[in-house]
């Protein structure tokens, strides 16, 4: 049964680009002649290694996506571990991990089918206009906010407000002006 791999190798990183070749012309020879297909081949070149391998800090990396059975597979690996140009490998079976995202995406090709498209907002009237909710003023702190004062309440430090102004009396017969001296003064304690 053929199954899909990725098989990703680090050769040294002297090594030239014309001697990479041979190394995956003989890889992909194995993969082909026991019946498998080599999917995708990518030379990432000279990288970073995250630690030192046989005394080196970088390496040329290669990856290959194969089909092909198990047995092929353990050809490929003892001949990956023969060649002394290669300082590392690594096989990942990764057809179950396809078959898991294809799944999931089916799943919610199906869900979005059954979702209902989104209503759009009915046309506005003509003359109407469209406005943001915005606060009261613009100065004024939003309740429930850090530092805001329960409603009534003076900030700390602060003088007392200013009683709120009383509703307007009805019209009075003679109406009284205040002294101009009154609204200067400030009351006495």
């Amino acid at each position: 049964m053929n199954r899909i791999y990725e098989e990703l190798f680090i050769l040294r990183p002297d090594i030239t680009e014309e001697e990479v070749a041979p190394v995956v012309d003989q890889l992909r020879a194995v993969v082909t002649n026991a019946g498998g297909t080599v999917d995708k081949e990518e030379r990432w070149g000279v990288r970073k290694l995250a630690y030192k391998i046989e005394k080196r800090n970088e390496g040329f990396y290669v990856l290959l996506q194969i089909t092909c059975p198990a047995t092929t597979v353990k050809e490929l690996e003892r001949r990956l571990r023969v060649n002394d140009n290669i300082l590392k490998y690594l096989t990942v079976r990764i057809d179950e991990k396809l078959k898991w995202l294809d799944k999931r995406r089916k799943e919610r090709e199906k869900r979005a089918a059954r979702r209902p498209a989104p209503q759009a907002p009915p046309p506005a009237l003509p003359g109407e206009e469209i406005r943001p909710a915005m606060p009261a003023a613009p100065g004024a702190p939003m309740p429930g906010a850090p530092g805001s004062a329960p409603a009534g309440a003076a900030p700390a430090g602060a003088a007392p407000a200013p009683a709120a102004p009383a509703a307007p009396a009805p019209p009075a017969a003679a109406p009284a002006a205040p002294a101009p001296e009154a609204a200067t003064e400030t009351p006495k304690e």
